[in-house]
């Protein structure tokens, strides 16, 4: 199988020099998104419109990749001040409420002040939801 690099056309990517999206076999691997609109490069002031962005963004080169949000199966959040993560946990319960991912997150300083979060998602393709019930131990 080979590797496909999914673009998201931002001009960070050629910047930095990195793919919004590695698919690799089975497994999509969606780099750190934050809560840009990659159309107009305009970004939310408020720490849950940007993850509601980060989510389309993300949404989107998991479609390219021929994945899902169903299909992630981790999820790293990064925001530099952790007390705000509390704010995004409405829309996060939206798009992962029933997926129910591994997740992990951390507070660290972003690249542009204006950045509040960074969400960062490996998928399995054709994983989606094995039961309606998480397994309790």
């Amino acid at each position: 199988m080979t590797r496909r690099l999914i673009s998201s056309d931002s001009p960070f990517e050629e910047e930095i020099g990195y793919s919004r999206a590695v698919v690799d076999g089975e497994w999509v691997f969606v780099s750190g998104t934050t809560g840009f609109d990659y159309g107009t490069m305009a970004i939310a002031e408020g720490v849950a419109d940007q993850a509601e962005q980060c989510l389309r963004n993300i949404r989107a080169a998991l479609a390219e990749a021929g994945a899902s949000l169903s299909d992630v199966v981790r999820v790293t959040y990064v925001l530099p001040r952790a007390e705000e993560f509390r704010e995004c946990w409405p829309v996060l319960r939206r798009y992962f409420g029933d997926v129910r991912p591994a997740a992990t997150m951390i507070s660290a300083g972003l690249s542009d002040p204006r950045m509040r979060i960074e969400i960062e998602v490996t998928a399995r393709t054709g994983s989606g939801r094995s039961s309606g019930e998480p397994n309790r131990v």
